[in-house]
């Protein structure tokens, strides 16, 4: 029963936490310190839950809980009349109703991406903006925003501890941005909601292949950005993306819940209304761009190809290798070159495919990288290298830290004898 009971709270967390560290952060206009007061309600929860049971409005007592340590420390503090006047009486009451803790609205109506932006700041590097972010939006560890990142985990810690004290120290505001300061603070916003999406969409470590909840915060986020920034076509472009990418989800995963590769989708399952409204984005994007499309127009050309095809067989897979060669030139990257390997070899052969994944092996970022290996496993099979693909594809299952994905590739691996 306890658990159960942990399993619940754990799942709760998952779903609450950036909800909670947003409206705190609202309260007490310090994103450490709002950090450190959800993570106080969840120490609460896992003392009291297991005994009292899950309450019916989990995220609401967690808000309250975390509220009334926050309502401690104010008292503690010798400015207590004048943080009570800016938060408002309602923080004397006991009501779990946390749209109350929202005292004035900006014209956006949602804490969390007020949240990124204050994560976003120019004080911050592009490095430091995106891994807080993640951290406090995506509710993801450390080590998994270290394997987005494909950077060591002690390096991620640092930022995000050094991010928290450069914002406090700077006083960052909590609102969202204006005029040429929110132009700004764009690119570094649309990573990270990019980066939040694709770790909902393809879980880097746990027991599932999806975290469909991260996938729909980031969703939501970039049609509140859609909104805010209508004139942008980069803007439009990662929300066309990120439509098409999740309507494949219901297709992604089999009954229990196993991986199913692209080539073995049953088509019929995709979420049709979702192209629809991906496909319209990516035309409002082209129609904004005067010069070259940016990454996320790209990528999401790349999705619409895939997302055009009413069968595996008829994808243009062409179109799609042209497309990544344009995206490797505006985004360098050896994930981009990998992709531009897959796309090579499914249009014109395994063997051209292989030769500019050989020239990646070398790379110091791909180093530990199991899509690496696992691509290569898939090469090697297709040519018929039975042995050597086996190889691959168990290395790939080493480094892998989902476990539905670990399955898949030894799987693989047995099915090359």
């Amino acid at each position: 029963m306890t658990t159960d009971t942990h399993r619940a709270i754990e799942a709760v967390w998952r779903i609450e936490a950036p909800r909670l560290i947003a409206g705190l952060t609202r309260l007490v206009h310090d994103v450490g310190t709002a950090e450190e007061l959800a993570q106080d309600a969840l120490v609460a929860a896992l003392e009291q839950w297991p005994a009292a049971g899950v309450p019916g409005n989990p995220g609401a007592w967690l808000m309250t809980t975390a509220k009334r340590r926050a309502i401690d420390q104010i008292r503690r503090n010798e400015t207590f009349r004048r943080k009570v006047e800016e938060v408002g009486r309602d923080l004397q009451e006991s009501s779990p109703d946390i749209g109350a803790l929202v005292a004035e609205d900006d014209g956006i109506g949602d804490d969390r991406l007020r949240l990124v932006f204050v994560a976003c700041h120019p004080v911050l590097s592009t490095e430091a903006r995106t891994a807080l972010t993640l951290r406090l939006l995506g509710g993801l560890t450390t080590d998994e925003i270290a394997r987005a990142f494909l950077v060591p985990e002690p390096t991620v810690a640092q930022r995000i501890v050094r991010a928290k004290k450069t914002l406090a120290q700077a006083r960052v505001p909590f609102e969202v941005p204006q005029g040429d300061e929110l132009a700004a603070r764009l690119a570094s916003v649309l990573e990270v909601v990019y980066l939040i999406f694709n770790e909902g969409y393809s879980a880097t470590a746990g027991d599932d292949w999806m975290r469909p909840a991260l996938c729909e915060d980031a969703l939501r986020l970039g049609r509140i950005l859609a909104r805010l920034a209508p004139r942008e076509p980069e803007v439009h472009g990662l929300v066309a993306l990120m439509e098409i990418q999740a309507s494949r989800a219901v297709a992604r995963t089999g009954p229990g819940g196993e991986p199913v590769l692209l080539a073995d989708q049953n088509r019929a399952r995709w979420d049709h209304l979702l192209i629809r409204r991906g496909l319209a984005a990516l035309d409002r994007a082209e129609a904004l761009i005067d010069d070259e499309p940016g990454p996320y127009v790209l990528q999401a050309a790349i999705a619409a190809c895939h997302a055009r095809a009413t069968r595996f067989a008829d994808t243009d897979w062409s179109r799609i290798a042209r497309l990544y060669e344009r995206l490797a030139r505006t985004m360098p990257s050896p994930v981009v070159e990998l992709n531009r390997a897959v796309a090579l070899s499914m249009a014109y052969g395994p063997e051209t495919g292989l030769a500019l994944l050989d020239q990646l092996t070398a790379l110091p970022a791909l180093r530990g990288y199991h899509l690496l290996p696992s691509v290569r496993g898939d090469f090697l099979s297709r040519l018929g290298r039975h042995a050597e693909a086996r190889t691959e594809f168990e290395r790939a299952a080493s480094l892998t830290r989902n476990e539905r994905e670990r399955t898949l590739l030894l799987d693989r691996a047995a099915g090359c004898d």
